[in-house]
C-alpha cells in the first residue's frame, strides 16, 4: 500500500493479490524466521470479519474523498460502490463508475490497493469492474441465480432478472453479486493481472458467464462425474479467459494434486487465440508441443501443467 504511488496501483494490487491469495511467507516469526501470512481465510469464510461502512471518508495528504459505501474484509477494503440518485434521468451507473476511476483512483489509489472490483448504480442499474478498467468494459452486475434465503422478499422468490425492472432488479443484483462467499471466490480464483500488446499491465476479472462455468468445470471435475461436458458460447463471450480461470482454479485444489490441464482446439486461429491469452496472463509453466506425437512424452515429464498441443498446451500450480 506504501509503495503504490512509486510502482503504480495495478502493480501494487498484484502484489497484494499474491500476499492475500497466494499466502506468501514473511519474516514475521522468531529471529525473524519466515512464516506464512493468511490475511483471509478463504477455507472457513466465518473465521472472517465483514463490515459494510457508509459515508467512508479517506485521506491522503491533503487529499480527501469520501466513499458512498466500503465492504471491509478483515479490514481490508475490498470493494467500493458509488450511489448516485435513482430520480435524476440524467444520473446514471456511468456517473459513479467516472468519479471512481477519474477521481478516487487517482488521487487516493491507497484505497484501492487490496480492491477486488469496484461498483457503480443509480438504483437502477449496477456495474462492476476492476481498477483502471475502461468504462466502457465495465460489466452488469446483475448475476444469475442467487440464493433464495429466508430474507428474499417472496414477490421475487424464484424470479429471475428479466422478470422486473428499476429498483427492485437490486434486490436480485446485489445479493448474487455482494455476496462474501462471491468476492472472495473472485479474489483468489477469478483475478488475473495481463500484460497487453503495448506493453501495459491490466487487471482482469471475470464476467458471470465465466464465473459460472469454470465454477461448474471445477465442480464436476471434484465430483468425479459425469466425465464429459458442453458449454455453448457466444463470439466475444470470453471463451479464452474462462478456459484461463478454470485451468487457474483447479489447480489450486488440495484435492486434485496439482492436475494437468489439456486444451485442445480444432483451429489454428483458436490455438493462436487461445495460446496468447495463456501467455499473457502469465500462467506459469504452460507447455505447447510442436506436434501431436509429442503429447504423452510432454505429459509423462511435465506433471500438474497446462498444455495446447499443436493445435492445443499444460500448466502448473507456482508461487505468486
Amino acid at each position: 500500500m506504501l509503495s503504490v504511488r512509486a510502482d503504480g496501483l495495478i502493480r501494487a494490487n498484484e502484489e497484494f493479490h499474491c500476499l492475500a491469495a497466494r499466502d506468501r511467507s514473511m519474516p514475521f516469526g522468531e529471529n525473524n524466521s519466515h512464516v506464512t501470512v493468511h490475511l483471509l481465510d478463504f477455507e472457513d469464510l466465518d473465521r472472517n470479519q465483514y463490515v459494510a461502512a457508509t459515508q467512508v471518508t479517506f485521506r491522503v495528504g491533503t487529499a480527501e474523498r469520501r466513499a458512498d459505501l466500503v465492504l471491509y474484509v478483515n479490514g481490508l477494503p475490498l470493494v467500493l460502490v458509488e450511489a448516485k440518485t435513482p430520480v435524476r434521468n440524467a444520473v446514471s451507473w456511468f456517473d459513479g463508475a467516472k468519479q471512481i476511476h477519474d477521481d478516487y483512483e487517482r488521487f487516493v489509489p491507497e484505497l484501492f490497493t487490496p480492491n477486488v472490483f469496484n461498483v457503480a448504480t443509480e438504483g437502477k442499474d449496477l456495474r462492476y469492474g476492476a481498477i483502471h478498467v475502461p468504462l466502457d468494459q465495465w460489466g452488469p452486475g446483475c448475476w444469475k441465480n442467487p440464493p433464495q434465503s429466508p430474507e428474499t422478499p417472496p414477490s421475487l422468490k424464484g424470479k429471475g432478472p428479466g422478470d422486473r425492472s428499476g429498483l427492485t432488479r437490486l434486490q436480485h443484483t446485489i445479493p448474487s453479486l455482494l455476496r462474501p462467499n462471491i468476492i472472495l471466490d473472485i479474489l483468489a480464483h477469478f483475478t488475473l493481472f495481463a500484460t497487453d500488446k503495448k506493453k501495459r499491465r491490466l487487471k482482469v476479472i471475470c464476467r458471470y458467464q465465466q464465473y459460472d462455468g469454470a465454477n461448474k468445470i471445477v465442480e464436476r471435475v471434484m465430483a468425479g462425474y459425469p466425465r464429459k461436458g458442453l458449454i455453448w458460447h457466444f463470439q466475444g463471450s470470453g471463451k479464452s479467459l474462462l478456459m484461463v480461470f478454470a485451468a487457474q482454479k483447479m489447480r489450486l485444489q488440495a484435492a486434485l494434486h496439482n492436475p494437468t490441464v489439456l486444451i485442445i482446439v480444432d483451429r489454428v486461429d483458436l490455438d493462436t487465440q487461445i495460446s496468447a491469452t495463456f501467455h499473457a496472463t502469465d500462467i506459469p509453466n504452460l507447455v505447447k508441443p510442436n506436434r501431436a506425437m509429442n503429447l504423452k512424452p510432454c505429459c509423462d515429464r511435465t506433471p500438474a501443467r497446462s498444455s495446447l498441443p499443436p493445435s492445443s498446451s499444460l500448466v502448473r500450480p507456482a508461487a505468486c
